[in-house]
Order: C-alpha cells, then sequence, then structure tokens
C-alpha cells in the first residue's frame, strides 16, 4: 500500500523497515575510531509505537555521535523535496539536544551535512524544522531540496547519556503549520 508522499516514516511498517521501504540504521563515531556506543530498537515509548536511540555519546578518539540514518530515495537515489517547506517529527527524549541532518547527493564527504538543533522534551511533542534553518556542515554547497537522499537524527557533539524515541516524521509544510480553518 502506498504512503502519502509527506510520509517519511510513520512506523506502520515491521522494524527496522520506514513506510517509504527503506531500512533504518544505527551509526556511530566507531566508523571513525570514536568509542560512542548505542542501540537502535522499535518498543512503546509512553504510549507510542516509537523508534528508539539509546547509548552513550562520548568525546573520546575524536568522536562524539550516535545517528538513526534513513536513505530516502530508492537504492540511495535523491527525492525532491521543493514541494515542502520543512521536516516535522514527533519525538520525546530526556530534555537533551539533538541534530537533523541532511544529506544531498551534492555531498561527497560523509562529514559533510545540512544541520538543525531541536530539543527532546519529557513528553511527545511535534518538533517543525523548516528547510530555511539549516546550516551547511563542511560543505560550501548551499542546500539542493531537489536532490534530497538521506537524512539523520543524531546525538553529538557532546559526551551524554542518549535517549531518543520517534513516532513519526514526515515532510511539512505551511498549509500544515496553519491554524485549524485558516489557509495560508
Amino acid at each position: 500500500m502506498p504512503v502519502a508522499p509527506e510520509i517519511i516514516d510513520d512506523l506502520s511498517w515491521d522494524a527496522p523497515w520506514a513506510a517509504i521501504g527503506n531500512r533504518w540504521g544505527l551509526v556511530s563515531d566507531q566508523v571513525m575510531g570514536g568509542v560512542s556506543d548505542g542501540r537502535m530498537t522499535r518498543e512503546t515509548v509512553a504510549g507510542r509505537t516509537a523508534l528508539r536511540m539509546t547509548g552513550r555519546v562520548s568525546l573520546e578518539n575524536n568522536g562524539g555521535f550516535l545517528q538513526l540514518a534513513l536513505d530516502l530515495g530508492d537504492a540511495g537515489a535523491p527525492v525532491d523535496a521543493r514541494r515542502w517547506t520543512g521536516i516535522r517529527l514527533d519525538v520525546v527524549g530526556t530534555g537533551e539536544t539533538y541534530n537533523l541532518h541532511l544529506r544531498t547527493s551534492d555531498l561527497q564527504r560523509p562529514w559533510q551535512s545540512y544541520r538543525q538543533s531541536f530539543r527532546a522534551p519529557s513528553t511527545w511533542t511535534t518538533v517543525r524544522l523548516p528547510f530555511e534553518g539549516f546550516t551547511p556542515h563542511r560543505t560550501d554547497a548551499p542546500l539542493d531540496l531537489s536532490r534530497l537522499r538521506r537524512i539523520g537524527i543524531v546525538a553529538i557533539g557532546q559526551a551524554f547519556q542518549a535517549d531518543i524515541a520517534l513516532a513519526d516524521i514526515r515532510f511539512d509544510t505551511v498549509a500544515d503549520a496553519a491554524p485549524p480553518g485558516l489557509l495560508v
């Protein structure tokens, strides 16, 4: 059954599969010699089915991240996200700050991305991240929404105990953010 085009994952498929048909993966700084260690599980968190990332983020050995990552297109192909204005996600955590990283097919190095921070409070919260709020990291290339390839929810940059759960992630539009009955 096809999903609505704005849905990235509504957790309607069995883990680790996303609703778009691709697999979620957990990536740690161990791929670059770091020592952060984490787990990705599918479980019920505060009454909702969720994809949960837990673990220890360590800055040792030039490390410092854990990431839930998902390719957006078939076989790593890019998707065109120009019809949307951002990303919307339902998250719960322990009050820590996380990043949402976007990668396009223009980026060649694994450390390059477009980033925006958000807080994961202790109650389920819908977070809206407009594309205009993403900043380039270690690239001069502008964010090309027609070439979006990968998305990541990242615990990064400080030593802490990561604990974040995701129940829904989708592309967002200005109209979605309007109060009921108000057309934008």
